[in-house]
């Protein structure tokens, strides 16, 4: 996506090797005319075989001021230790780029690029990956659906760090970030403002019938891109008890737009309130987990059984009702 707000989790074995700057791309060229282009399909195999002088000679002149070609050898041949191969989980334009991520043979490492039009690298991050197999083997008891209509761009979810950030957190690790992309952009306009996000306003909906034991309505929108609510996570939020002792936590309302109060009994589909930007949120979207507990941070986080059965991952789209 073009304009997206990538927020940025991860680490290079202690150290990022990460920079966007797409202003120095002619420059790189005329400075490197003649050297060899590795595309985004060649990058794992030439990374995997250590060519990382043809590699870094591809990055952009930001990247290379900020790291040098010893420190990304040294840095690569120590991730390659023990790799014998990495493959492709996610592919997503982003921020006028195309990022590719791999996770490696083991799942215990993960690369992320940014690759420009003209196959300048922008940004590499070698990231240390964990797993947690036995939970992600658990789905819930319950199916459910995303709690919105039409289509959607999954931005977070899936069953690692590099494609969920939530990962990492047991209270929310298989939880969704959905957006509304069109034309790979999520907003149209000013970019500080919730109106011009194409997701800001819309119906979220009740994901399966379920009480209504707890809301939140009052605590203002953040303005997108300047400030979050990290002292007020979930913003205004909805959380849904389900058979089997599940709960849906649904988060980031626009604030005073929830059509329910405690107690109520809602139907799947049954409007709940409207997308906002509230909580710890830098522009508007839904964010979506079912935890087996009413409880944020005591709860820990169900893999989500969908009624299609689907599993969606950073990059897919999705349908709700």
């Amino acid at each position: 996506m073009k304009k997206l707000q990538l927020t940025s989790i991860g680490f290079l074995l202690g150290v990022m090797l990460v920079a966007c700057n797409n202003d120095n791309e002619s420059e790189q060229e005329e400075n490197n005319p003649s050297e060899e282009t590795v595309s985004a399909d060649q990058f794992p195999n030439e990374f995997l075989a250590n060519n990382f002088e043809i590699i870094y000679n591809q990055t952009s002149e930001s990247f290379q001021e900020m790291v040098s070609l010893d420190e990304f050898q040294e840095v690569g041949s120590d991730f390659n230790s023990g790799v014998n191969s990495l493959e492709l989980v996610s592919e997503m334009p982003i921020q006028n780029l195309t990022e590719y991520q791999w996770i490696s043979d083991e799942g215990d490492k993960g690369i992320t690029t940014h690759f420009a039009d003209d196959q300048t690298i922008e940004g590499i991050q070698l990231t240390p990956v964990t797993s947690h197999p036995e939970s992600d083997e658990v789905y819930t008891e319950n199916t459910y659906q995303m709690p919105m209509t039409g289509e959607w761009f999954t931005f977070w979810g899936g069953t690692n760090e590099l494609v969920n950030y939530h990962y990492a957190v047991e209270s929310q690790r298989y939880a969704f970030d959905l957006v509304i992309v069109e034309e790979d952009s999520t907003y149209k306009g000013d970019p500080t403002n919730n109106e011009s996000y194409y997701a800001f306003g819309k119906d979220v909906l009740a994901p399966r019938e379920g009480l209504v034991v707890s809301v939140e309505n009052n605590i203002p929108d953040n303005t997108p891109t300047v400030d979050t609510n990290a002292e007020e996570p979930l913003g205004n939020h909805v959380i849904l008890e389900h058979e089997n002792n599940e709960y849906s936590f649904i988060a980031h309302f626009k604030q005073g737009s929830l059509e329910v109060d405690e107690g109520d009994q809602v139907n799947a589909g049954d409007l709940l309130g409207n997308v906002g930007n509230s909580g710890n949120s830098s522009e508007p979207h839904i964010h979506f987990h079912v935890g087996d507990g009413v409880d944020l941070e005591e709860s820990t986080s169900i893999r989500i059984k969908l009624e299609n059965g689907e599993e969606p991952v950073r990059g897919d789209f999705v349908e709700g009702f």
